[in-house]
């Protein structure tokens, strides 16, 4: 598949989208990623089994880059919980394995795509009910931790997300302050990509109907383009989140996911 002017032009405008998104909410950007992708990937030929895939899989491997600038810009405020990613770090491990390398394969596209769109328009619900939790919820114990980060890594694999759907509102119902909750989900990003995205490559190499230019279902040429302009716009993001009220753009955000989620469903039926 060629990487010819138009398609560098909308992968890059992407990347500049999802590495704003990914500073300013904590979000990897897969959200965003994915249904763009897809729809890249279905325009120039790939079925639409193959594009949902490889659209998974490419958007959770540059959220590898993005986490790395957005964390370095969350870190350097001080909005980084440490001791929290330590804890679900391990879990967050083992549920991106069970996901890339065993749920992942056994799935078709168009089953991922109704599981991408339900997660979705579960996140944009929670975006928009903005519920406040008890004053005396805190974050769980050693096991709670490890439990939590692997129900995030599996979901995280299955949708090619970077887990700030899961983590970010996880740790707000714990009472952790919500620029804490950004900065660290930012910082769990670094491990969800790369422990999914070996399984991603794992998975898909030596299949003979993908394109060239792939390491397994991650396309290469997408990567190089779509990292390169995210890592960018990152830091802006993180700027952003710490000038601006973020609760109205919360609000147009979930509005977003909810046409992203109907296009999702839109392809799974399709397929």
């Amino acid at each position: 598949m060629m990487l010819e002017p138009l398609l560098i032009a909308e992968l890059a405008l992407l990347g500049l989208c999802t590495g704003f998104l990914a500073g300013l909410l904590g979000i990897g950007g897969g959200m965003i990623m994915v249904p763009f992708i897809t729809a890249i990937l279905s325009h120039r030929g790939l079925s639409v089994d193959l594009s949902i895939k490889m659209a998974i899989a490419t958007s959770m491997a540059t959220i590898i880059f993005t986490s790395i600038s957005s964390v370095r810009a969350h870190h350097g405020r001080g909005a980084v919980r440490w001791d929290i990613v330590r804890g679900l770090a391990p879990g967050i491990v083992l549920g991106s394995m069970v996901a890339s390398l065993g749920i992942f394969s056994m799935l078709k596209g168009t089953a991922l795509a109704w599981v991408f769109a339900g997660f979705v328009g579960f996140s944009a619900v929670q975006m928009l009910k903005d519920k406040k939790p008890k004053p005396s919820r805190t974050l769980p114990g050693t096991g709670g931790k490890v439990a939590a980060g692997g129900a995030i890594g599996l979901l995280s694999g299955l949708v090619g997300a970077g887990g700030g759907f899961i983590s970010v509102p996880f740790m707000v119902w714990c009472n952790v302050a919500i620029h804490n909750a950004v900065g660290t989900s930012a910082a769990l990003g670094f491990p969800i990509a790369l422990a999914n995205t070996i399984g991603f490559v794992i998975a898909g190499w030596g299949l003979s109907d993908l394109p060239t230019g792939t390491a397994g279902y991650v396309y290469l040429p997408a990567l190089a383009v779509i990292a390169s302009a995210s890592v960018l716009m990152a830091p802006l993001g993180v700027k952003a989140a710490h000038a601006m009220p973020v609760k109205p753009l919360k609000r147009v955000f979930a509005y977003t996911l909810f046409a992203l989620a109907a296009y999702m469903f839109y392809k799974g039926f399709q397929g």
